[in-house]
Formats: C-alpha cells, sequence, structure tokens
C-alpha cells in the first residue's frame, strides 16, 4: 500500500503506514479472542464439568457481541472525551481480561460473564482500530486500507484455527484462552509508546461540531435510508457470517467429518476470507465498494446453496466453504468501507460506531440461531438458516448501493469536512 506523506496527519507515509500495521495487529488479536471460540464449541459440549447444552452454547457463543454492540457505540464518545489511543487501549485491556476469565470459568455462567466482557472490548477496539486506520488514508485507497485492517479478524481465526489442532488434543480448550489474554498483553505493550497522529483539519472541525450535529450530518437527505440499509446489510451478512465461524466445525462433524477434518474446513473459511478480501478490496477501490458488496453478497449465497444441494465431498465441501469465507468477511469490509465513505469526514467515527454497533446485533444471533438449527435439523438446517440471512444481506446492498451513489454526490456538494 503506497501512501505519500500528508500535512494533514502532519505524519510521513512510513510513520502512517506503521498505525495502520498496529491496528492491522490489533484487530488480529481481537479475532483470536473473538473467534477462538468456535473452534472449542465441540470441547466445551464434551466437557461434563461445564454441563452445557447445545442451545447454551449458543448463547454463550452468542452473548459476546453484545458486548461489543455496547463496545461500538460507546468508542465514539470515549474517544472525543480522551482520545482514539486511549479508547484503543481501553479495548484492548477489557478484551484480554475476559479472555483470561474465560480461560478460568467453572461453568455456563462464568463463560458468558467472560464472553460479554470480552466482546465490550472487541466492540470499543474494532472500531476504534478501523477509524484509526481509516483516518490515514486517502479515499482512493479506502477499501485496501478498510481490508488490511479488517483482515485481522480472519488471520486472527487462522492463528486461533493452526494452534487448536495440536493444542486442543494435547492441553485442552483453557490454554487457547490463556494465549488470548497473553497476546492482548503484547499488543498493549506495542501500542503504549506509539504516537498516533491524528488528521488536523479534522480535529479543527470537531471543535466545532458538537455531538448533535454529527449526528444530524448521518441522517441528512439520503442518510437515513442509508444507515437503515446499512443495518441491514451488516445485521443480516454477520448473522450468516458469525454463525458459521462458531458453528462451521460442528456443522461438518454433524455431516460426518472428523475433528481434525473439521477444523482444517474452518482453516478453509478463514484463509479464504483473508485471500479473497484483498482481491475484492482492489475490485471496489476501482469500481466502488457498494457494487462489489453485490458480488460478494452473491458468493456467499452461492456457497451455502451449495452445501445444501450438492455431494458433501470433502472437495465440494471445501470449495463452497471457500466460497462462504469469501463472500461472508469481504461483504463486511465493503459495507464499513462505503459507510466511512459517503458520509463528511467529521461523522466517521459515528458513522462506524453505527456499522459496527449494529453488525454486532447480527454476530449475537447468528450463533444463537445456529445452536437453535443444529439442534433441530442438523448441519442441513444451519446452512438453510443462514443461507436466508445472507438473501436478505443481498437485498440490503444492493439498495446500499444505489443509495451511496446518490449520497456520495450530496457530500461532495456540502460545505462539510471531505472524505479524503
Amino acid at each position: 500500500m503506497k501512501l505519500a506523506n500528508s500535512p494533514r496527519t502532519g505524519a510521513s507515509a512510513a510513520h502512517r503506514r506503521l498505525v495502520v500495521a498496529v491496528c492491522m495487529i490489533v484487530t488480529v488479536i481481537e479475532g483470536y479472542n473473538l473467534i477462538v471460540y468456535g473452534s472449542v464449541v465441540p470441547l466445551l459440549l464434551a466437557d461434563p464439568a461445564l454441563g452445557i447444552t447445545d442451545g447454551q452454547t449458543g448463547l454463550i457463543g452468542g452473548v459476546v457481541y453484545l458486548g461489543a454492540v455496547l463496545g461500538a457505540l460507546l468508542a465514539p464518545a470515549l474517544a472525543e472525551r480522551t482520545s482514539a489511543k486511549t479508547t484503543l487501549a481501553t479495548g484492548i485491556v477489557v478484551f484480554g481480561l475476559g479472555s483470561l476469565a474465560f480461560a478460568l470459568a467453572t461453568g455456563g455462567t462464568m463463560l458468558a460473564f467472560a464472553r460479554l466482557l470480552n466482546g465490550l472490548g472487541v466492540g470499543a477496539a474494532l472500531t476504534t482500530a478501523m477509524t484509526i486506520a481509516r483516518d490515514q488514508a486517502p479515499a482512493r485507497r479506502a477499501s485496501l486500507v478498510v481490508t488490511i485492517t479488517m483482515a485481522g479478524i480472519p488471520l486472527g481465526r487462522l492463528v486461533a484455527a493452526l494452534l487448536a489442532i495440536p493444542v486442543l488434543p494435547a492441553f485442552g480448550w483453557r490454554t487457547l484462552f490463556f494465549v488470548g489474554a497473553g497476546l492482548s498483553v503484547l499488543i498493549f505493550a506495542v501500542l503504549a509508546p506509539l504516537r498516533v497522529p491524528a488528521d488536523p483539519e479534522r480535529a479543527a472541525a470537531d471543535q466545532s461540531w458538537t455531538g448533535r450535529r454529527k449526528l444530524a450530518a448521518l441522517v441528512a437527505g439520503r442518510g437515513k435510508w442509508i444507515l437503515l440499509a446499512v443495518a441491514g446489510a451488516v445485521i443480516a451478512n454477520m448473522v450468516a457470517w458469525q454463525g458459521l465461524n462458531v458453528w462451521a466445525a460442528q456443522a461438518m462433524i454433524d455431516l460426518g467429518f472428523s475433528l481434525s477434518s473439521a477444523l482444517l474446513f474452518t482453516f478453509a473459511l478463514t484463509g479464504a476470507a483473508v485471500l479473497g478480501s484483498f482481491v475484492t478490496a482492489w475490485a471496489a477501490d476501482r469500481h466502488g465498494s457498494a457494487r462489489i458488496a453485490v458480488a460478494t453478497g452473491t458468493c456467499t449465497i452461492a456457497g451455502l446453496a451449495g452445501m445444501l444441494v450438492l455431494p458433501t465431498g470433502p472437495v465440494t465441501a471445501a470449495v463452497c466453504i471457500a466460497a462462504m469465507g469469501v463472500g461472508g468477511h469481504s461483504t463486511m469490509n465493503l459495507v464499513h468501507t462505503t459507510t466511512s465513505s459517503v458520509f463528511p469526514a467529521t461523522s466517521r467515527a459515528a458513522a462506524l460506531g453505527w456499522s459496527n454497533g449494529t453488525s454486532f446485533i447480527g454476530a449475537f444471533f447468528g450463533p444463537t440461531l445456529g445452536g437453535m438449527a443444529i439442534g433441530a435439523g442438523g448441519a442441513h438446517a444451519v446452512f438453510g438458516t443462514f443461507a436466508v440471512a445472507a438473501g436478505v444481506c443481498l437485498v440490503a446492498v444492493t439498495a446500499l448501493a444505489g443509495l451511496a451513489r446518490a449520497q456520495t454526490e450530496v457530500v461532495l456538494t456540502a460545505p462539510a469536512i471531505r472524505a479524503r
């Protein structure tokens, strides 16, 4: 990624690239702490000391996103009163404590509380890291910078999947959460001495823009309809995407695959998400993020439909799961990019707080609905449920593409701070 020196941020290109890299590392560790749960679901269900059911496991997997909603919505307000760096550091500490609490939990209630705490920190840190990274880049590189930052989520899952294969049989599920807590300590130590450059023009505008004015900018003109389309897209997408993150391994076991094979399929889900997101980011920076989101939303449905109607051999399953990975993760990135670009830059944090906060609503219902589905009808019920959600997402992103194009014309002519 090539970023030129910018007097607007008062920082060199190398330093801004470093800031983006640190934000990505933050999301890697967030992704690990957030998504490692899906890798341990089979062992949690088999642990007699915990005594939890399929439905309770899905609820515990989903409650993390309730905390994330609150964290994502509170992060912009906390950043205004302190700083973006302080807010990011606070989120790191909180989700690290949540991982430690999960590792020490002895029952379902403690597991749920730990995941709620973990989600609170993840929501705050993810929203703040994305805002900081997006502020370092010009508009023509928006999709790439958001993708680089958000690639940390599936990369974190990739780390979790790779560790799970040797660690789970030898040391049990608690070890993975101790590792997550330790990684949080490491990234906090990296962030503490780092200078996070601000955009002087945006900072000056923030002094004159009240919180009410920033919110008013979000709903002006077609803004309110864009916010509704964004919410519909991210909620439905995250029902399918995070539901798959939690239940893909168990669904593949239900189809007759071994635990090791199921973990390899989760590796394919994550690897395709990471690699595919860079291809879609390249396309989005040339053809528009909302337009490419329509294509990636279609990809998700294709993968889910394949699992329902095609023979469930290992090759077919791997291809379908890879399609889900590309579609689920890239669609999320592209909707965030669209949200960060169609509103005035001074309202960017609030806009991303909205897209992140509402996405976690879907992320809560995904694991919960997946738990209900697998208990009622096994793997096919899981894939069918998430296919419906992916269809709703496709309708929403199609509407968003049209609305965003019209809103961009309004923003470009408005006397507001423009997205770079």
